[in-house]
Order: structure tokens, then C-alpha cells, then sequence
């Protein structure tokens, strides 16, 4: 078992691995390898204190290179759940489980939204785990929101199980060329069912929703489905960690960046602007002592 699980690797995440580290704590941090796809891309920052004006790929550069010194690597695997158990955390991470004493959620903001239904239907036929859940719908019809090209391998995963896919791609020149899979060209406008989905309300792309006789916004089409698997980048930490609390969007935290979740801690953009680089790698820098006590006390 761990002492610290880590879920992202941006500034506030890698914050909180360097002060757990330098405490040798072992954690397990998830990520990405490239770090920061946000820093990596900023055109220049100018606030981070001492460091002048710099592109976001040299930051980004830099941390890789602190990370490295000190043997830091974030596993490459989508965190699908969080779940408290007493006085530890299942943490469930593509087809593993892994286990830790605290949490540190530094996840960022959800690009997008969800689904009409989807946090209604988690568990009733919504998953985000296609190697977790898949086989529970073998020869079966379902439904797939695939966000960035890098799921598309869990889409053929899927395809192999199911007896038809309708596939939609949240991105430009999908490359998915299955028998069994159609890829749909509308967008979801509403997960339906009773105990479980039946369906999904189709609408066509750019379509409004003010009904006017000439958008035809209220000729929704019903696809009959199973399941809808969303394959996205990041999960809405309501979805991720059942119970915690949320103000608004973003996960709600006290001074030392705790959550109502004992164990459970949060820093960087999903616990609220600003959208900052400095103010995540401080709130990494707070979590890490907030879960060195918490640990301390919780021998």
C-alpha cells in the first residue's frame, strides 16, 4: 500500500510529488509523461516569480527535468474511481487497482461538458473504463464517446466484445474502420432508460436548442443502446471520488486543502480560480504538508 496517491501531473500535482518525495514517502503519481499539456502550450508566461519571461514548453522542460533528478515518473493510466474505504483509498486505473492512505486530487478542470443523464446513469450503463466494464456487455449494442485519438485502441478493445459500436468522435479524422462500428455524425443530446439506459437522443451537430422550426432542434433521434462508455481525458471529480464535496464546479477545500473526504485532499485548477501556474504549485506545496500530517496522525 502506498502513503500518497497523486492524480495529475500539471504544476500542482508535480508540486506534491517533489515535497512527498523529498520526504520519502511513497506515492504512486499518475499522469502523463509530458507532464503539462496546458504549460507545455502556453505561448510565454510571464508571472512565475524568478524566472522572467519563458515559453510554456522550457517550463514544462524544467519540471521534466526536476521530476527526472529526482526519479519522479507519473504511470501513464486513466484514474477511473476513487473509492474511500475506512482509512485507505481503492484507486482503480485502467484494468489495476491500487491502494494508498491519502489522496491528492490535482486534476485541472474538466474540459466540456457532461452528458444530460450521464451522472444519473453512472453504473446503470454508463462506464469510463472500457477494459473494466466491457466485458459486461459482450454481443451486446452500445455506444462510444471517444475524446482524443489515444482512446481509439479502447474502442477496438470494445469492438472485439460488442456486437455493435456507435462510435462518437469527439475529434477530427477518427481512424476507427471496424465492420461492427458505425461512427455517428450527431452529437448526444440526452442519455435515456429507466432502471438502466435504453438509449441515447441524437441530435444533429450544431444544432439549437430553442426549438425553432427551422433548426429542427426538437427532432431528436432515439439510438437504441446498452451502454455508453466515455472515453474522455478527465472524469469531474463528483463522478471520480463519490461524496465529495463540490462548490460549483470545482472541488471544495480548507486552508490546507483538505476535502469533507478525510484522506482526500485537492490542489492546482479544479479547487477554483485563479487558472494559475504559482497558485498550483503553492497549493501542491500546502497538500503535500497537509497529507504529512494527516499521515503523521493517522499512524
Amino acid at each position: 500500500m502506498y502513503d500518497v496517491a497523486i492524480i495529475g501531473s500539471g504544476p500542482a500535482g508535480l508540486s506534491a510529488a517533489i515535497n512527498l518525495k523529498q520526504r520519502n514517502k511513497d506515492i504512486v503519481w499518475f499522469g502523463s509523461p509530458e507532464l503539462s499539456a496546458k504549460v507545455q502550450m502556453s505561448e510565454k508566461i510571464a508571472n512565475y516569480p524568478g524566472l522572467g519571461i519563458l515559453p510554456g514548453s522550457e517550463l514544462n522542460e524544467k519540471f521534466k527535468e526536476h521530476a527526472d533528478a529526482l526519479g519522479l515518473e507519473p504511470i501513464n493510466q486513466m484514474v477511473n474511481g476513487i473509492m474511500p474505504m475506512g482509512d485507505k483509498f481503492s484507486i482503480a486505473a485502467g484494468s489495476d487497482v491500487y491502494e494508498a492512505k491519502s489522496i491528492l486530487l490535482a486534476t485541472g478542470v474538466m474540459s466540456g461538458k457532461t452528458f444530460t443523464g450521464e451522472t444519473e446513469y453512472i453504473g446503470r450503463g454508463v462506464s469510463y473504463c472500457a477494459t473494466c466494464d466491457g466485458y459486461l456487455y459482450k454481443g451486446k449494442t452500445i455506444a462510444v464517446y471517444c475524446g482524443s485519438k489515444r482512446y481509439e485502441e479502447e474502442v477496438e478493445y470494445l469492438a472485439e466484445i460488442a456486437e455493435k459500436v456507435y462510435l462518437f468522435a469527439g475529434y477530427k479524422d477518427c481512424e476507427i474502420n471496424l465492420p461492427n462500428v458505425e461512427i455517428v455524425s450527431e452529437k448526444i443530446d440526452e442519455i435515456i432508460g429507466e432502471l438502466k439506459i435504453t438509449g441515447l437522443k441524437t441530435k444533429a451537430v450544431g444544432a439549437s436548442n430553442k426549438g425553432t422550426s427551422d433548426d429542427r432542434a426538437d427532432e431528436s433521434e432515439i439510438l437504441a443502446v446498452d451502454a455508453l462508455f466515455c472515453l474522455r481525458d478527465a472524469i469531474s471529480p463528483g463522478t471520480l471520488v463519490p461524496g465529495i464535496e463540490m462548490n460549483g464546479n470545482h472541488i471544495a477545500v480548507s486552508r490546507d486543502m483538505s476535502t469533507n473526504i478525510p484522506g482526500c485532499f485537492a490542489a492546482g485548477d479544479c479547487t477554483g480560480l485563479p487558472y494559475q501556474i504559482a497558485k498550483a504549485v503553492g497549493e501542491g506545496n500546502i497538500a503535500a504538508h497537509g497529507i504529512l500530517a494527516y499521515l503523521s496522525e493517522n499512524k
